[in-house]
């Protein structure tokens, strides 16, 4: 039998199932370690760094790591015309009909009926799977430990400091009555990953926005 944090990741899933929630986009690509997603609206992007969730059995937790908005036919690039969006929309709306917008994600974990992991997850989201937005409390669960943070130091370079700000400032965030404790929290197991690159971890710890 599932614990406790089996039984929420169980709960999860089944609304994941049955939500009532509209997805936000749908996989068109995925991998192990990431998925790319077209958002059912054009600019129907959350924003860069949320966290997302996508499929059942298991249902991969992942942080949207870029938004691409360009055209749906690969071999024709958008032009520009000059006028606003709402002068196009009533000038020419047929545009927008061969524009589409992409979201990237970075799987950080998984939940299956044994709980939440900070692991690669064991399938890809299958194609064709809608994906929809964390919310608050799923967050709060997901965060409880931040072993996904290695993950993101991984990716190296400044995409990697950028979701390691979004992934603390939403930890803090979910988080309301000891969101201090987690900034320490956080700035200690950054310390430990950085090791000796104190540099780094001062640019990033003093971007995070409570």
């Amino acid at each position: 039998m599932p614990g406790n944090g089996g039984q929420r990741a169980t709960d999860m899933m089944k609304t994941e199932q049955h939500s009532s929630l509209p997805y936000i986009a749908e996989v068109i690509a995925s991998s192990t370690t990431e998925f790319t997603a077209q958002t059912r609206e054009l600019h129907g992007s959350p924003p860069f760094g949320s966290f997302v969730k996508v499929g059942t059995e298991p249902m991969s937790m992942a942080m949207v790591c870029e938004i691409i908005t360009g055209s749906t036919e690969l071999n024709r690039r958008p032009v520009a015309y000059g006028k606003t969006e709402e002068e196009l929309r009533e000038e020419q709306p047929q545009i927008f009909e061969l524009l589409r917008t992409e979201i990237q994600a970075k799987i950080v974990g998984y939940a299956d009926e044994n709980g939440m992991k900070q692991l690669i997850t064991p399938q890809p989201p299958k194609l064709h799977s809608f994906v929809y937005v964390c919310s608050s409390e799923e967050i709060q669960e997901f965060t409880q430990r931040m072993d996904f943070f290695r993950t993101l130091v991984g990716i190296g370079g400044t995409l990697s400091d950028e979701l390691l700000i979004a992934a603390i400032q939403q930890t803090c965030l979910s988080h309301p009555q000891s969101a201090r404790c987690c900034l320490i929290r956080a700035g200690k197991e950054l310390s430990r990953l950085l090791k000796d690159d104190y540099d780094r971890l001062e640019s990033i710890l003093k971007r995070v926005a409570l």
